[in-house]
This record gives C-alpha cells, sequence and structure tokens, in this order.
C-alpha cells in the first residue's frame, strides 16, 4: 500500500465512521434504544442490528472491493459495543462482523474480535457511562489536560486510559496481521510515521461516533428538561387557579349563609361537586364540552348568589366544536373575571355570552360580557385592581402549550363590556 493511498484511506475511514453514527443517529427507533436507562433483550439485539446490518457489509465490502480498505470499520465497531453495551453483547458482535472476513480465508478475525470485544466491555465496565461519553477524539488535546492535571495533582485519567488501551489493541492488531498477513486484516506500512497515525486513527474513529451521539444525547436531554420545565410550570398555573376559585366561592356562600341558609347548602353541594372533579387527575386537556360542564357549575354557584334576574348567560355554541380539546379550566376563570370586575360593580348586573366556532384548523372561544368595561388608560383587564390572577394565569397557560399559535385578545369599551377572544389550534383530544 502506497503512502498516499493510506492517508488517503484514514480520511475516508473518518468520513465513514462520522457519515454512519449521523445515518444511525437520525433514527427515532436507534435513539430510543441507544438512551434507554435499561434494555430488554429485545431491544439490545435490535440496537445491535442497527450496528451489525450496515457495518457488516462494510467488512464485506473491504474483502471484495479493491482498494475500499476504508469500508472496514469493524475493529472500532466492536469497541464502541464494548464501551456501550458490555463484555457479551461485543463478543457476540464481534463474532457477526467477523462472518465476511471468515467467509475470505481471514481466520484470525473471529477469535480476535471475540478477544477484543471482552477486553472493551470489560473497559466499559471499569469506567462511568459519563466518561464514556465524555470521550474525545482530540488526542491532543486530551494529553495536554492529562498533563497539566497531572503536574499540579497526581492521578488517573480515565480517558487517558481508554486512548491508550485502544492505542494498544490497535498496536496488537496490526501486529498479528503484520505475522499472518493473510488470515487477520489490519492497514499495515512499513515507515513508522504513518503506521504511528494508523494506531491513532482508531481512536479518533470511536471518539467520533461518541461525540456525534452524545451531541444528540445532551439534545435530546436539554428538549425533555424543557419539556419537564414546562410541565412543572404548568402545574404551578393550574395549582393557582383553585385556591383563588375556591376562595372567591367561599365568599359567595358565606354570604348566604344567615339570610338564605338552603341556598347556601345548595351551592355547598355544588361546590363539593366542583372540588371533587378538580381533585380527580386530569390530563392539561380536555374536550370543549366538558370545559363548558365545568364551567356550568361555577355559573349556577354565581346565578345563586347574584339572582337570576341580575345574571344571564347566553350560549353560541357551534356544535362542531364540543370535542375540541383545550386546555382544562380555561373558560371559567374569564367568566369569573366577567362577573367579579364586569358585572358585580353594576347595580343591575348583566348577561355573559360565551361564543365558539370553527376558523379553518382553529377554534375562536369568546367570553363577553355587558359591563362596566376596562376604565380609560388600562390595556387590559389585567390591570384593574384585583383582577388579573385568573387572566394572566390564562394568558400564561396559552403561552406554555401553544407558543405563538396561539391568540389571546381583549377588547373592551368602558361602560359597555369586554370581550375576551382566544383562538388556538383545533387539534384532536391526546390519547
Amino acid at each position: 500500500m502506497t503512502n498516499t493511498l493510506l492517508l488517503i484511506t484514514l480520511l475516508v475511514k473518518l468520513g465513514v465512521a462520522a457519515a454512519v453514527a449521523s445515518a444511525l443517529a437520525r433514527s427515532r427507533t436507534f435513539q430510543r434504544l441507544l438512551f434507554a436507562d435499561r434494555r430488554r433483550r429485545s431491544q439490545t439485539i435490535g440496537l445491535m442490528a442497527f450496528f451489525l446490518i450496515p457495518l457488516t457489509l462494510g467488512v464485506w465490502i473491504r474483502a471484495t472491493v479493491p482498494n475500499f480498505l476504508a469500508a472496514d470499520i469493524s475493529f472500532e465497531t466492536v469497541i464502541l459495543l464494548g464501551l456501550l453495551l458490555g463484555p457479551v453483547e461485543a463478543m457476540l458482535g464481534g463474532i457477526v462482523l467477523s462472518a465476511p472476513a471468515v467467509y475470505h480465508h481471514e481466520f484470525l478475525t473471529l477469535p480476535f474480535n471475540a478477544v477484543l470485544g471482552l477486553a472493551a466491555g470489560l473497559l466499559g465496565l471499569s469506567v462511568e457511562k459519563e466518561e464514556v461519553w465524555d470521550f474525545t477524539p482530540f488526542i491532543d488535546l486530551s494529553l495536554y489536560r492529562w498533563v497539566r492535571r497531572n503536574i499540579r495533582q497526581p492521578r488517573i485519567d480515565r480517558q487517558i486510559l481508554m486512548l491508550f488501551l485502544i492505542v494498544l489493541c490497535e498496536i496488537a492488531h496490526e501486529w498479528i496481521a503484520r505475522i499472518y498477513p493473510k488470515r487477520l486484516f489490519a492497514l499495515n506500512t512499513g515507515i513508522w510515521g504513518f503506521q504511528i497515525l494508523v494506531w491513532l486513527c482508531a481512536p479518533m474513529v470511536v471518539g467520533i461516533a461518541l461525540k456525534v451521539w452524545n451531541a444528540l444525547r445532551i439534545e435530546l436531554k436539554l428538549e425533555e428538561q424543557k419539556r419537564l420545565l414546562l410541565e412543572a410550570r404548568l402545574d404551578a398555573l393550574q395549582r393557582q387557579i383553585n385556591p383563588h376559585f375556591l376562595f372567591n366561592t367561599l365568599n359567595s356562600i358565606a354570604s348566604l349563609v344567615r339570610i338564605k341558609p338552603e341556598l347556601a347548602r345548595e351551592m355547598t353541594v355544588k361546590l363539593a361537586n366542583i372540588l371533587r372533579a378538580l381533585l380527580k387527575d386530569h390530563d392539561s386537556f380536555v374536550p370543549l364540552s366538558d370545559e363548558l360542564k365545568f364551567t356550568d357549575d361555577y355559573l349556577d354557584i354565581e346565578v345563586v348568589r347574584f339572582g337570576a334576574e341580575k345574571l344571564r348567560v347566553e350560549k353560541e355554541i357551534d356544535p362542531r366544536t364540543l370535542h375540541v380539546p383545550v386546555p382544562s379550566i380555561l373558560l371559567q376563570p374569564l367568566v369569573e373575571n366577567s362577573i367579579k370586575h364586569g358585572l358585580e360593580p353594576r347595580i343591575h348586573g348583566g348577561i355573559i355570552t360565551i361564543r365558539s366556532r370553527l376558523i379553518g384548523d382553529r377554534i375562536l372561544i369568546e367570553v363577553a360580557d355587558d359591563g362596566v368595561g376596562i376604565i380609560a388608560g388600562a390595556s387590559t383587564s389585567v390591570s384593574r385592581k384585583g383582577a388579573g390572577i385568573g387572566m394572566k394565569n390564562v394568558q400564561e397557560r396559552l403561552e406554555v402549550l401553544y407558543g405563538p399559535q396561539a391568540r389571546f385578545t381583549v377588547v373592551s369599551n368602558p361602560g359597555r363590556g369586554t370581550l375576551v377572544a382566544i383562538e388556538i389550534p383545533a387539534g384532536t383530544l391526546p390519547d
């Protein structure tokens, strides 16, 4: 092999490793199997298949196509299997990878791969998983950090240990192949400088694959942490509504205990039904029909307190919207805001209107009142003294759940009333 061909082969080998690692990383199934905390036997076999099917084909191509030696990265693959899966899996993987080579009379490939898999698996068990993922192909930087750390405080660096052991295995690989050239394949050259490049290429290939997958692992972890943060924020917002609602409803009941005890009893029963529904485990989304039922329970309490002649409720609900999923406890804070800060200040009360309709693939929900409206100079009802917990909560929940896809608008005419409109995607209810 000429020196030029060797250099080209090493460069292509690095490219093949990066291409295969990137291609595997794009598979959701591969991601799920590779980053699983615990795998069943069937899942381990499935993960090994992702490695072995394309890379065994690479061994076959190397053995049959002249001067395409870079297709064979079986040595590095066995090491990856050992570091990521364990000794048994690495040994089995090495045996499978050796099949094309054994077919072409390279009989030492099978026992060598088996021993290499055992050694790599034991190495993987001796280091922490995070140390495996942190293994870097930038060897010069690893040595530099190692020297700096050990000058100040000598200690065993497992990153450097992994580096040297992989190089040592590659040296043994090349040495055996030099003694038995037709029985084991390795890149051999008579020049020491080029042979050192061959030895260093192995940890580079291993490091490139680990770097590609570790970058994906970190990205998935960040996405998971973001999802958990949003869920925690949503849960906090959900919990904020319930005490607010309970406080206002208990005040309403307290105002009737002496003058209308029967009505107070009826309201207490209705409140118990509402609290029972709130205490149940429920999803963040419910059909609009369920949300309307919950809001009706609240309105029944408020109608009793205000009187049917002072608080009227009108509905203009498109039947097609009843099965559309919406965030739970979405309407009640808006209705409560209309009553407390729109109609209650008026002597004669007023009307609350709830509307819903479909606009293409989106649903529009409106809560309107003919109350006092927002005072001049206030941009939204959130600015009014005593208002805002429920309204702000709804806005924040929509932002968490839908981001820029949600629209929340408030239109108010002082003395004539306020209209709150919510427009969100009309998806399907999650399973």
